[in-house]
């Protein structure tokens, strides 16, 4: 099970979030405490609202006393809406939440029912409860009610590694919902910076967005139309614009997505963390399909955009270790689409990279450089540096072809 704690200053907008999914029937009310329940399945946003002021001064110090808090078991957990209920109470009793005024929705929108709660971390004179130590908490209280109820440990690491995202499925019908949880997870969880990045990571889900614009009145506008596809990528059903499923995903909201994306990008150095893993698969193998595959198992997902010749023209790499959607030319030239049409169609493409040993000279002393090591030397081959290769594909062939004729001659030698 993965417990997410998110603190905030919007009571509505959390009270809001999870009760319209509960009146739109995408879920269900669990539990409360001290806030005011009907009995019919359905939420007062404003009567929730109310009924939580009245245990929360008008004036506090704390900036964030609004506690937000999802807990996901795993996909393969069967598990009834009392347990639930009772693991969501159990968790904020351990955490010292139990006495506070809460709310407790099961969501049930995607396959992955999940519980969200709603509570506050301030008493009714103001003071702020004890929330130090607050994450390393509930991860212990986590793993003791996994042992209880014999959950399956699903940790942040590997549940990003494995991608728990589904794509679109027109079979299964409501295509609108199902674009629309799709569109809203990826802009949650995913860092893009660039129209063409973010339609690259849709197309994983079978989903794709396009840019609108006309005039209104005399005024412009531009906006967003997403359409579910099919595993060709071709569009199927009718559009939906964003304004369905909310400003989040609409063209202001993606714009500001892109600038904050690339800030945090840039700030993290996260691109160097794919590049790395990139290069390095891509110094093992020549074969495409091997390529793509490999880097799959480390956990990116590859796109690659082709001409009706087949040519790549496109390369973008989804990191779902690190979030981040990036284009191969903004990690450097040598993962450009035409480096790696090059790299994927040199003479021998599709057997083992050749290991080469390449002597230079430095300041009168002589070393050796493998052609398969990532490491720079001056004067090296340098084939997976920016700076390119300093053996093209043709010497490289050449050696191998000289190779094989010294081979024919030993055998002509030994009278084979």
């Amino acid at each position: 099970m993965v417990a997410k704690i998110s603190m905030g200053s919007s009571l509505y907008g959390a009270l809001a979030y999870n009760g319209e999914k509960i009146n739109e029937a995408r879920g269900k009310l669990l539990a409360t405490n001290k806030i005011y329940n009907d009995g019919t399945g359905t939420v007062d946003i404003g009567r929730a609202l109310n009924d939580f002021l009245l245990y929360m001064p008008s004036q506090t110090r704390v900036e964030k006393p609004v506690v937000h808090i999802s807990l996901n078991p795993h996909p393969e957990d069967r598990l009834t809406d009392t347990d639930l209920q009772n693991i969501a109470r159990e968790y904020l009793e351990k955490l010292g939440f139990g006495e506070q005024p809460y709310m407790v929705y099961k969501h049930e929108d995607i396959d992955r029912h999940h519980v969200h709660i709603v509570t506050v971390n301030v008493d009714e004179n103001g003071r702020r409860l004890n929330c130090d130590f607050l994450f390393r908490r509930s991860d212990r209280i986590r793993r003791e009610l996994e042992e209880k109820y014999g959950l399956r440990p699903a940790e942040r690491r590997s549940e990003r590694l494995e991608n728990p995202l589904r794509g679109v499925d027109v079979s299964a019908g409501d295509v609108k919902r199902q674009v629309g949880n799709t569109v809203k997870a990826v802009c949650r969880q995913y860092r893009f910076q660039t129209m063409g990045e973010y339609r690259a990571l849709l197309s994983l889900y079978n989903v794709t967005v396009e840019e609108t614009q006309g005039n209104v009145r005399g005024r412009e506008y531009r906006g967003l139309v997403y359409s579910a596809t099919d595993g060709a990528g071709n569009k199927v059903g009718n559009p939906f614009k964003s304004s369905f499923f909310g400003k989040t995903v609409g063209y202001d909201a993606v714009q500001k997505k892109f600038a904050r994306s690339g800030q945090d990008i840039r700030d993290r150095k996260l691109a160097d963390v794919t590049k790395r893993t990139v290069l390095a698969v891509l110094g093992e193998t020549y074969d495409k399909e091997k390529f793509i595959s490999r880097l799959k198992e480390k956990g990116i997902d590859t796109v690659l955009r082709h001409t009706e010749e087949g040519r790549i023209y496109g390369a973008t790499f989804i990191d779902h270790r690190t979030g981040c959607v990036l284009n191969g030319s903004r990690m450097g030239k040598e993962l450009s689409a035409n480096a790696l049409q090059e790299h994927f169609t040199l003479p021998y493409a599709g057997l083992p990279p050749i290991r080469l040993s390449v002597p230079t000279e430095e300041r009168g002393g002589a070393y050796t450089r493998d052609a398969s090591d990532g490491v720079d030397y001056p004067g090296g081959m340098g084939l997976f540096t920016p700076e390119g290769p300093a053996v093209n594909a043709e010497e490289e062939a050449f050696i191998r072809a000289m190779q094989r004729k010294k081979k024919k001659k030993k055998r002509r030698g030994l009278g084979m």
